[in-house]
């Protein structure tokens, strides 16, 4: 349920005086206005009134849009149709940002709303002195009834309603109350929800409260309970946290986080993360946040300071190592929260840097064991709670999580272990070790531990699993998974780039986030001016805008499965190499050498491989356009057999080609 400022028919609000209806817009806003605000709204009502004479309908001012903690100007609901009003009142421009601003207020209803979902929404810019512009009502390829934004200044705003009626004269009533009293559950990206956690510690607000969506509430509701059980009864628990790709873990462990922030009382946590570039991208987006707000209270706050703040907040795992090398005494913190433990390092990755790197001679620790020691250092209680996903270790000395159960099995066998029963599946390779485990210590299963439903993308909850089929080579199952997510989350295929990147740009509207993603082994894409040794920044690439070159809208720089895990774009082009081939016997796998492609043969770099185009195919939250290139004949780097195969595998699962 939304709520709103102000809400009348339109008959009565012509009839009441300007003065009323801004009373009750400060009485409802509990008397937090300003004069140029009230100035606003005073030349917005007399806009409204010229434009709506003779119209039946509700408006509302002030609607809310939780998920962008925004308010649209205005909002009417005139024979059906939705109009999303943004008033810039004395402008003389249409300014880009300003018409997605409005644009995203159109889509997060569109997308998120449950009566917006099939209702004909027409967001509009109201540039009140600006030049004239046609304001013509055009649809897009998305046919879900969302025009384009229309801009227009306040002379012809009149017209442009009357001509917008017109265009959708077959429009299905609106009851006004359903209307503002209808479903809201959004999902909101990783960065839009640690922003709100870090202002509110709560994101009730902003995510999905729908069935399918309890489970995260319910797991976070499990890992308290944990907690408080260890402090009651002075105990030391590990617990696993297991799910499929976007089901909301980062998000589960930053919700645990902020909610155990009694420093008093001693229950401090801390989110740890080895996912450098998440991490910097957190940070990075919580101190630009915090210095917006800050300049908006009158006070100046230098990028440093702000940074500083937010590290308490958001922290790499391997900064938080380093210091208890030096540091014997206990943690700060007696809950740790270990997102993407499955990428902790194995022990001879841990000694051969420690020794490499720091000095440490007599190291002899896996990663995990380390980590563990630390928090084993409480006298009283601690809890480790690892966030784990299942067949996403991608680089060298990824142990997965059967290093973690092993350290607790070899070095920690007192303490109580939680698990989800999901974590002996065959992509968390760790059914053996939690047999050998159950004979050492005290092991309790918790369904509520998985989380079973991706929650990135809105449009499709089952894409993991559609992605799983096509990589396990299941042609029947990835057929029948893509016939049930096709009408709502488009995928298609495609032999040329530049095709991709114009579907791309067609498919994005207001600031949906776009890219290019491949895989980092992908290294005979130069001819595309793909190159993935060229340096990009991620936090530039993630979070800056359309005009920045650097940006992911640009579609210069490309990101590799090491940016891009753990985040989310709107729109992902994966643009495939010869690294991966598809053959009847199962993916061949390879990494280019010198002046030619060699047969990658270990095993575990095989399965970071796949698991590198795993977590590609799973970062669009609303559609994504696979490039599989032709190759070429005279270039024996590009051979197109390394490429046609993919290419017919993909095209027989029913993907369309552009």
């Amino acid at each position: 349920m939304l709520n709103y400022y102000y809400k009348d028919s339109i008959q009565s609000f012509l009839e009441k005086t300007t003065e009323e209806v801004i009373g009750e817009i400060i009485l409802a806003n509990q008397f937090d206005s300003t004069l140029a605000q009230n100035k606003s709204w005073e030349i917005q009502i007399s806009i409204l009134r010229e434009a709506f004479w003779n119209f039946e309908g509700t408006l509302f001012f002030e609607f809310s849009i939780p998920r962008m903690g925004k308010r649209v100007d205005v909002l009417a609901i005139i024979q059906g149709v939705v109009f999303v009003i943004e008033f810039k009142v004395g402008e003389q421009n249409y300014y880009r940002s300003n018409l997605e601003q409005v644009w995203d207020y159109a889509l997060d209803l569109k997308n998120f709303h449950e009566p917006s979902h099939k209702a004909f929404l027409v967001p509009v810019l109201v540039a009140t002195e600006a030049k004239y512009s046609s304001g013509e009502v055009l649809t897009t390829s998305h046919k879900d009834n969302l025009s384009l934004p229309i801009k227009v200044n306040k002379g012809e705003f009149r017209a442009v309603i009357c001509r917008t009626i017109e265009f959708f004269g077959y429009a299905q009533i609106l009851h006004p109350d359903r209307f503002a009293k209808g479903r809201y559950y959004p999902t909101p990206t990783i960065v839009e929800a640690a922003l709100t956690l870090y202002q509110s510690h709560t994101v009730d607000e902003i995510t999905r409260s729908d069935a399918e969506a309890k489970n995260l509430t319910k797991t976070t509701s499990v890992i308290s309970k944990i907690i408080a059980t260890a402090k009651l009864e002075k105990r030391k628990i590990i617990c696993f946290v297991t799910g499929v790709p976007g089901a909301g873990k980062t998000l589960v462990g930053l919700k645990v986080a902020t909610s155990h922030l009694d420093e008093i009382n001693g229950n401090a946590s801390v989110y740890l993360s080895g996912n450098g570039p998440l991490v910097a991208i957190l940070q990075e987006a919580l101190a630009r946040d915090k210095i917006k707000n800050e300049k908006a209270n009158g006070i100046k706050l230098t990028k440093g300071k702000a940074k500083a703040s937010v590290k308490t907040f958001v922290q790499n795992i391997h900064h938080y190592r380093d210091a208890y090398l030096v540091d014997p005494n206990p943690p700060y913190d007696h809950v740790a929260i270990f997102d993407e433990a499955q990428r902790a390092w194995n022990r001879d990755q841990t000694v051969k840097f420690m020794r490499q790197k720091k000095g440490q001679h007599n190291f002899e620790y896996s990663e995990p064991e380390f980590l563990i020691s630390c928090l084993d250092r409480h006298k009283d209680w601690a809890v480790v709670v690892c966030l784990v996903g299942g067949g996403q270790e991608i680089n060298t000395g990824e142990a997965g999580i059967s290093e973690w159960l092993a350290a607790i099995k070899n070095r920690f066998s007192y303490w109580d272990v939680f698990i989800s029963p999901n974590l002996t599946d065959s992509e968390y390779s760790a059914s053996d070790i939690i047999s050998e485990l159950q004979l050492r210590t005290n092991v309790s299963l918790d369904s509520e531990l998985h989380l079973g439903v991706s929650m990135r993308s809105f449009r499709a909850e089952n894409l993991s699993l559609f992605v799983k089929h096509v990589l396990d080579m299941n042609q029947e199952k990835a057929i029948e998974a893509y016939l049930k997510l096709k009408d709502k989350y488009p995928i298609v295929l495609t032999r040329n780039l530049k095709k991709a990147k114009e579907w791309l740009k067609q498919k994005a509207r207001g600031s949906e986030r776009y890219g290019i993603v491949v895989s980092s082994q992908a290294q005979r894409l130069k001819p595309f001016a793909i190159d993935v040794k060229s340096p990009m920044n991620p936090v530039y690439w993630f979070l800056n805008d359309k005009e920045d070159v650097r940006s992911s809208f640009y579609l210069e720089d490309v990101a590799t499965e090491f940016h891009v895990q753990g985040l989310e774009l709107d729109w992902a082009c994966i643009t495939w190499d010869g690294d991966l081939r598809y053959s009847k016997d199962g993916w061949k796998t390879f990494s280019f050498v010198g002046s030619k492609w060699q047969n990658i043969l270990k095993e575990d770099r095989k399965k970071y491989l796949i698991n590198a185009y795993r977590v590609l195919l799973t970062r669009a939250r609303q559609g994504m356009v696979l490039v599989i290139p032709e190759g070429n004949p005279a270039d024996h780097t590009r051979n197109p057999d390394y490429y046609d195969p993919t290419f017919k595998y993909l095209k027989s699962l029913g993907i369309p080609v552009i």
